[in-house]
């Protein structure tokens, strides 16, 4: 099985590996424009840029599949505060696919900086002293003391994005 990934980030690529492991993919990491902001501000622009980058991704290689991986910030009815967001796109070319990862409530002195105009991954390094925690841990690591990290996060995206396009037995 051979999976691009559009992304060169070695958290997004490690999550593709991990959670495809059972199919033992190739997985070629692509750097591709997610056609939106690098800090997407709600779930459309969010799964747009996953669409973008899993398409893309597919398209500048002679992979089977293509994934595109997407975090953005979101406010979300019914719950409080600024939302850390994850979304998954699979494709075959043919079809494409959606999932989403774990949903978090940044909090609201990170949100209040996110909302000055911001990104994520600079703001959490300056409130830690680290660099590039967005290709560690994650915000999803540092927020949940380590219960997840950014990788198992949107690996979950990939399962729930990924596993339509090779179960068998249930049509779409």
């Amino acid at each position: 099985m051979n999976v691009a990934v559009g992304s060169t980030n070695p958290v997004k690529v490690a999550a593709v590996e991990r959670r495809l492991d059972r199919f033992d993919p190739t997985v070629t990491a692509v750097a591709v424009d997610s056609g939106v902001p690098e800090q997407p501000w709600s779930i459309e622009e969010t799964v747009t840029g996953a669409e973008n980058r899993a398409r893309r991704a597919r398209a500048a290689t002679d992979a089977t599949y293509g994934v595109g991986l997407e975090g953005g910030v979101a406010r979300l009815d019914g719950v409080e505060g600024l939302s850390l967001i994850m979304w998954a796109v699979a494709t075959d070319g043919k079809r494409i696919e959606h999932g989403g990862g774990p949903t978090l409530r940044l909090p609201d002195r990170i949100a209040s900086r996110l909302e000055a105009g911001e990104e994520l991954g600079p703001v959490m390094d300056d409130v830690l002293g680290t660099e590039n925690v967005a290709e560690a841990e994650g915000a999803a690591g540092v927020l949940t003391d380590d219960l997840t990290d950014r990788t198992q996060a949107l690996g979950e995206a990939v399962a729930c994005a990924f596993g339509p396009l090779v179960r068998s037995g249930i049509e779409p």
